[in-house]
C-alpha cells in the first residue's frame, strides 16, 4: 500500500517538473524573439536615418520596412528619438572605451587628447547623417535624456583622470580644478560637433575644426 501512495506522487512530481521546464523554454523563446525584434527596429531605424536623415525618417517608414504595426513599434520605443538614444548610449560606450585606452597609454596629456578627439571627430564625420540625427534629437544630451546621465558621468570621470595624471606629471596647470577643465573640453567638443551637424556656421570639416579646438584647449591648460 505504501508503494501505491509513493508512485503517484513521484509521477506528479516528474510531470510538474516537465511542465515547468516547458514553460521556461517558452518564456525564453519569447524573450529572445522580443530582443531580436527590438534589435531589428534599431538596425532598420539607423539605416533610414543614414539614408534620409532625422527629419526625413518617420515611424511609418520604419514599421513599413519591418512589416510590423505602429502599436508593435510603440511597445518597444515611445518615439523615434528613443531609438536614437540607443545610438547615444553606444556612442558614450565608445567614448569610454577610447578614454580607457588613452589612460593605459604612456603618452603625454597633449598627445592623448589630440588622438582621442581627432579620432572621435573622424568617426562622427564618416557617418554624418546618423550623427546629425543624434544631435538634432538630443540623443546624447544628458539634460534632455536623464537616463544618459550615468553614461555621461562615466566618460567625464575618465577625462578627469587623464587631466589629473597630466597635473601630476607637470603637464597640466593647477590654476583650475580638474573638474572645470574637463567641463571646458567637453563643452568645446559638443559645440563643435553640434555646429558641424546642423551647419550653423556653414559647411566645414569637422576633423579640422576639432584639431583647432583641441589646440586652443591645450594652450589654455599648459602648465
Amino acid at each position: 500500500m505504501q508503494e501505491e501512495k509513493t508512485l503517484p506522487g513521484a509521477l506528479v512530481t516528474r510531470s510538474g517538473a516537465g511542465e515547468t521546464t516547458g514553460e521556461q523554454i517558452e518564456v525564453g523563446l519569447r524573450e529572445r524573439k522580443k530582443a531580436r525584434l527590438r534589435q531589428q527596429i534599431i538596425d532598420t531605424s539607423i539605416k533610414l536615418f543614414r539614408k534620409r536623415g532625422y527629419e526625413g525618417t518617420r515611424i511609418d517608414d520604419i514599421v513599413q520596412m519591418l512589416e510590423i504595426s505602429q502599436p508593435t513599434f510603440f511597445r518597444y520605443f515611445p518615439s523615434k528619438d528613443a531609438v536614437l538614444r540607443e545610438v547615444g548610449e553606444r556612442g558614450f560606450a565608445c567614448i569610454c572605451d577610447r578614454l580607457r585606452s588613452e589612460l593605459s597609454s604612456k603618452a603625454r596629456t597633449s598627445e592623448r587628447l589630440r588622438r582621442l578627439y581627432v579620432t572621435m571627430a573622424q568617426e562622427v564625420e564618416s557617418d554624418r547623417q546618423l550623427w546629425q540625427a543624434v544631435v538634432l534629437s538630443g540623443a546624447m544630451d544628458p539634460v534632455r535624456s536623464a537616463e544618459l546621465r550615468g553614461h555621461e558621468e562615466a566618460a567625464a570621470s575618465l577625462l578627469r583622470e587623464i587631466l589629473t595624471q597630466g597635473q601630476k606629471r607637470g603637464e597640466v596647470t593647477h590654476a583650475f580644478p580638474v573638474v572645470h577643465l574637463a567641463e571646458f573640453m567637453e563643452g568645446l567638443y559638443n559645440t563643435v560637433v553640434r555646429q558641424w551637424a546642423v551647419d550653423l556656421t556653414g559647411p566645414h570639416n569637422l576633423t579640422d575644426r576639432m584639431r583647432s579646438a583641441v589646440e586652443f584647449f591645450l594652450r589654455g591648460i599648459r602648465a
